[in-house]
């Protein structure tokens, strides 16, 4: 008895700090530290409204928008709730038709060279909110016509959303698709 009553003691003593205290302290300092970050990256416009966050991708499909990776999530593009792959392999007959579509609706857009694979292939959480210079490279004349405005501007304004690899090392140059086509509304609205 006296065995049960400690294991079920210290039980209850590690739940109260691993699931309870630490958590709170842990979320307490992010929130102090980093409050923007904290809060999910969120991007609020002029009006005071949020539009999205900066770390979940979202569906651009107009024209005069730079297109995020493709979403991996059933039904609702980009919805963190569902966050996952596809898990289909390369030879699954749907993963195949899904790819196909993809190249289709970039090659109608205008593309005729080299597609990059993050146009067409979702990431491993579905929700990625970056695009690779490479891809937003033949995206541009697209969002340049579409806009009416120079394919320079367009892509004076890619090179100056492009990020570096983290700590000069880590990760590849990617784009944020969301400040990119906001930096468009802004420029060309």
């Amino acid at each position: 008895m006296k065995e049960l009553k400690t294991a079920v003691l210290f039980c209850l003593t590690v739940t109260l700090l691993c699931g309870g205290l630490y958590p709170a302290v842990v979320t307490g300092i992010a929130a102090a530290l980093f409050p923007r970050q904290a809060a999910g990256s969120l991007v609020i416009d002029d009006q005071g409204r949020t539009i999205g966050s900066q770390l979940i991708g979202q569906p651009f499909t107009a024209p005069q928008y730079f297109w995020p990776r493709p979403s991996a999530t059933p039904e609702f593009p980009y919805n963190p709730a569902a966050s996952g792959g596809s898990n289909s392999g390369p030879s699954n007959p749907d993963f195949l038709k899904t790819v196909a579509q993809r190249v289709q609706a970039i090659r109608d857009s205008g593309v005729t060279g080299a597609i990059p694979a993050d146009l067409i292939l979702a990431s491993a959480s579905g929700l990625d909110p970056h695009i690779s210079p490479e891809a937003a490279a033949v995206q541009t004349t697209r969002v340049a016509m579409a806009r009416g405005i120079t394919g320079a501007l367009v892509g004076h304004l890619v090179a100056a959303h492009t990020e570096d690899r983290q700590a000069g090392f880590l990760g590849e140059p990617r784009i944020n698709v969301l400040a990119l086509n906001l930096a468009l509304d802004k420029v060309s609205p």
